[in-house]
């Protein structure tokens, strides 16, 4: 192989070694002699070898579980709670030039603000407004993450895991409640049956010819059926026309 073609393929080597190839999603962070310049957009590049150096970056919503954190809530309540966070690169130079580790930094970031979030509110508002807490995280995540180039859309608290003791306090809570409930609810269908009771009372005490055919009512409805002999006792209203003509 002669001198020429050695250099040919050295120079052809040393192309090669600079191709770059992007995927739709990333974009590259190049480095000329240290100092950064325009990010690559996606497709075939080409950088200067062994002076420029190229970090992909990509732009898609990355999910980070967050591990369980003890919190200590404003109620002195010890709990167990882990969170999972949807965020992207918005600036990929920002992301390379501002912090480290992105990745490393907003998972300490994102563990830090669950425990100085959460532990400023009561139990009772960790469990019934999960909703609105979310949102908080995710306003004072997004506010620290935005000088790095990092958008986060979403927090989401997963679950939180209460002692058994609490939780023991709890299902009895939940038990007394339901208690107190149905005996209002028997309460109150006990008055208004009473209330019923009463009107009717009223209306059968104002025409006695009501009350006689509620009677007679009653005996057909019980003569119709099944059962053995019945002892019904007969009103003397019933027999007066009877007892007025024998005195006659």
């Amino acid at each position: 192989m002669t001198p020429i073609m050695i250099f040919v393929a050295f120079i052809a080597l040393i192309f090669l070694s600079g191709i770059k190839i992007l995927n739709e999603y990333e974009r590259g962070v190049v480095f000329r002699l240290g100092r950064i310049i325009d990010p690559k957009m996606p497709g075939f590049r080409w950088i200067i070898p062994g002076v420029d150096k190229m970090l992909k970056i990509s732009l898609r919503i990355i999910t980070m579980d967050v591990p369980p954190q003890d919190i200590i809530t404003r109620d002195n309540v010890s709990v167990k709670v882990n969170a999972v966070v949807y965020f992207r690169v918005i600036d990929p130079v920002k992301a390379v030039i501002q912090v480290e580790n992105y990745l490393y930094a907003t998972s300490q970031l994102a563990q830090t603000t669950l425990r100085s979030i959460l532990g400023q509110v009561e139990l009772d508002e960790l469990l019934s407004e999960r909703e609105k807490l979310n949102v908080r995280l995710q306003e004072v995540l997004d506010k620290h993450t935005d000088p790095w180039g990092i958008k986060v859309n979403l927090v989401e608290v997963k679950y939180v895991d209460l002692p058994q003791e609490m939780q023991h306090a709890m299902a009895r809570q939940a038990q007394a409640e339901r208690d107190r409930r149905a005996k209002v609810i028997n309460a109150e269908g006990e008055f208004q049956a009473a209330t019923r009771l009463h009107e009717a009372s009223n209306i059968l005490s104002q025409n006695p010819m009501a009350l006689q055919l509620r009677f007679l009512q009653t005996l057909v409805e019980v003569s119709s059926e099944k059962s053995s002999t019945i002892v019904f006792p007969i009103p003397l209203d019933l027999l007066k026309p009877f007892y007025e003509k024998a005195n006659k």
